[in-house]
């Protein structure tokens, strides 16, 4: 039987590794990782490996100045380092979406199963929760990773010069990106407290964003004030994190928050619900 403790880090720590395992051993998992391969193969190979002439174009320039005061992308042409400039545009955007879709079975494949009652058996159901939450957050920082170091090798066979600031700009991008993608993955958290699929988890997710988008928006067109209502969606900051217009504090304090609520929540309704 669990102890009452409510975590023991040997549990949570094989609970986490399980994800890893899971992703990166089993067939399912390596067709995946096989899908996400190619999707960056395309994108290191034009966008980013052809960042230095997009980004230096006038066309481009230009654009991005037009734009800036919307989105605020300017700050980017500054950096020396354009495949990263490239990257961190493509992964901001991206990375929320693999997040979603890789981390949409946490928890209602083994309630289906019927191995999660097994599994609450030998660990606290916080110890579950928690314990997959770090681990589809370790599975995204290793594709963060593999991805950071592919851009880093293409910034050095441009530019050798270039590698040690690369190297810096790829470790504070990991950061950061790991830390805006938690709220992801702590929402398909929450979600698969009461989805019955990974497929429903998906949609629900969707319906969440875009269904939650519309009714928000509405709610703030009759009263400005409830704007703030925006928080409850991860990813709220990406146009001013995308120029890097936010001040540190904001940019990770916002989707720390996010993910800590959002476990809270998954944590009430996990507790009290049947396995």
């Amino acid at each position: 039987m669990a102890t009452s403790s409510l975590l023991n880090i040997g549990r949570l720590t094989q609970i986490a590794g399980f994800e890893l395992v899971r992703m990166f051993l089993t067939k399912r998992g390596l067709i995946a990782m096989a899908a996400f391969a190619l999707v960056w193969l395309l994108i290191l190979r034009y966008p980013i490996g052809q960042a230095v002439s997009i980004i230096s174009a006038p066309d481009f320039e230009q654009m991005v100045r037009d734009i800036s005061g919307s989105i605020g992308l300017s700050k980017l042409l500054d950096w020396p380092e354009a495949e990263f400039a490239m990257y961190w545009l493509v992964a901001l955007y991206s990375f929320p979406l693999f997040a979603i879709f890789i981390s949409s079975d946490q928890t209602v494949g083994d309630r289906e199963r019927g191995t999660l009652r097994f599994i609450s058996l030998r660990a606290t159901r916080f110890e579950i929760l928690f314990g997959r939450f770090l681990g589809q957050l370790g599975v995204l920082a290793c594709l963060l990773a593999i991805t950071l170091v592919a851009t880093l090798g293409v910034l050095g066979y441009r530019d050798p010069s270039l590698l040690m600031g690369g190297f810096i700009r790829a470790l504070s991008i990991f950061m950061v990106m790991v830390i805006v993608l938690s709220p992801f993955i702590a929402l398909m958290c929450l979600i698969n407290t009461f989805a019955r699929s990974s497929r429903l988890a998906i949609v629900l997710a969707i319906l969440y964003f875009a269904g939650g988008g519309i009714v928000v928006g509405i709610l703030a067109w009759q009263v400005p004030a409830l704007n703030a209502l925006d928080y409850i969606f991860p990813g709220v900051n990406s146009e001013l994190l995308a120029g890097q217009n936010l001040p540190l504090l904001s940019a990770l304090g916002v989707p720390l928050i996010q993910s800590a609520v959002f476990i809270a929540i998954a944590h009430k309704l996990f507790t009290r619900s049947s396995l």
